[in-house]
């Protein structure tokens, strides 16, 4: 039975992520969504309103951490890696906020692919994918 709720939440929590995703043009104010999704290298920067962006993108990193937090509890029932985990998150989160404003202050096209996947990192729950192996590992060893 205690498996069987597992897999729920889990496949709840997936499925979270992917409607977090699938309604981002919805949810979230980001103009820079259809700007790197065109040959972006060649373009200039699209205009934007820099407190409402950095809320938005804010929000969204806090709703995929939760959550992925969350994924990380249901797998390895052990508080110690939730706390772990969530240091990372913050730390993770103070440096790529501080290189996203720097970007967004400082667009140059030939920064653009750098301040794209810095982007990533805050928009998606990347952090998640390279924990949950690692973690794993550890559990194993």
């Amino acid at each position: 039975m205690l498996k069987a709720v597992n897999i729920i939440a889990l496949v709840v929590l997936g499925i979270l992520l992917v409607l977090i995703r699938f309604f981002e043009d919805s949810l979230f104010y980001d103009p820079y969504l259809t700007f790197f999704q065109n040959d972006y290298l060649y373009l200039d920067s699209p205009r934007r309103e820099v407190i409402k962006l950095v809320a938005f993108t804010t929000l969204r990193y806090v709703l995929n951490s939760i959550i992925s937090l969350g994924i990380l509890y249901v797998v390895f029932k052990d508080k110690s890696i939730i706390k772990f985990s969530a240091i990372i998150y913050g730390i993770a989160f103070s440096v790529l906020i501080v290189l996203f404003l720097y970007f967004i202050a400082n667009p140059k096209q030939e920064e653009y692919y750098l301040f794209f996947n810095i982007r990533r990192f805050l928009i998606q729950p990347l952090l998640l994918i390279l924990l949950l192996p690692a973690f794993y590992y550890n559990k194993i060893k």
